[in-house]
């Protein structure tokens, strides 16, 4: 079926149309850059939207005045550390569920989702009673272990349909050519699913570089603080420095940012494949 093509005032009115869309969604983040260039006397005087003297002075006083750099070193090796443990472990688990049959399998498959329904917050007690005595307290080790274990469940079933999408007579080639299981495994499954492996490690990355409560109860040390966590102390009981959250803020969404330009194909593709295969 053609579709008519569309006469240049039709083309200049969806592109007034989308570009309002996109203007009024992504408006907060707008105002939260504009709002970064203002100290936060500056915006509590300002009777605008649009701010005047602009000023670098917030940005300054994070690199200088605070730990802000050490936030985000700590976030940054957080989420890469759960990341790439709980990629590596969904996708030995996810191919295993794809492909062998058997009670075992089954009773694990299940287990998967009565874990994915039990909230973290009520084993958080004696977490804490088990890390303390292990010394892992204000260690990343700790928020590694627990994101790990939080991403687990859904990584894996994410990973199994994505692994169900692959013909198994691929596997059984490179059988007959000499290769084993886990060789064929390694050299076979695991680059063709390299695009689904890629949306399942930026699922688990952002969970664990934008996760607060878990980091804030296991990182009590103002060194051992993740971003979520460090940028609080900008808000006190009185008072809030809106001027350094602002640019506080900013910084923090730009590594994400620069992920998703990097990546945002894989993560349509995941997607989108994941939600066919059951």
């Amino acid at each position: 079926m053609a579709y008519p093509n569309p006469s240049p005032a039709q083309r200049w009115t969806r592109f007034g149309v989308l570009s309002a869309i996109v203007l009024v969604v992504n408006l907060p983040i707008i105002l939260m850059v504009m709002n970064s260039f203002q100290t936060t006397d500056q915006l509590m005087q300002r009777s605008s939207l649009l701010p005047h003297d602009l000023t670098t002075a917030n940005y300054s006083y994070l690199s200088e005045r605070t730990n802000f750099w050490r936030y985000l070193w700590n976030s940054v090796v957080a989420s890469t550390g759960s990341t790439i443990t709980s990629a590596a472990a969904a996708a030995l688990a996810g191919y295993a569920l794809s492909r062998f049959r058997g009670r075992f399998v089954t009773t694990y498959s299940r287990t998967l989702f009565i874990v994915q329904m039990f909230p973290i917050i009520l084993a958080l007690i004696p977490l804490f009673i088990l890390f303390r005595t292990l010394g892992l307290i204000n260690s990343p080790l700790s928020v590694i272990i627990l994101y790990t274990v939080v991403h687990l469940p859904f990584a894996t079933w994410m990973a199994r349909s994505f692994f169900d999408t692959i013909p198994r007579e691929l596997e059984e080639a490179a059988l007959v050519d000499g290769c084993s299981r886990f060789g064929a495994f390694l050299r076979i499954v695991l680059p063709l699913s390299g695009p689904g492996l890629a949306a399942i490690a930026i699922f688990s990355f952002l969970f664990s570089y934008n996760e607060f409560f878990v980091a804030n109860v296991f990182l009590r040390d103002e060194n051992a603080m993740t971003l979520p966590v460090g940028i609080t102390m900008f808000m006190q009981q009185y008072s809030t420095d809106w001027g350094s959250l602002m640019a506080a803020a900013t910084l923090t969404v730009v590594p994400t940012f620069i992920l998703f330009l990097g990546i945002q194909k894989y993560i349509t593709y995941g997607a989108v494949s994941g939600g066919v295969k059951g």
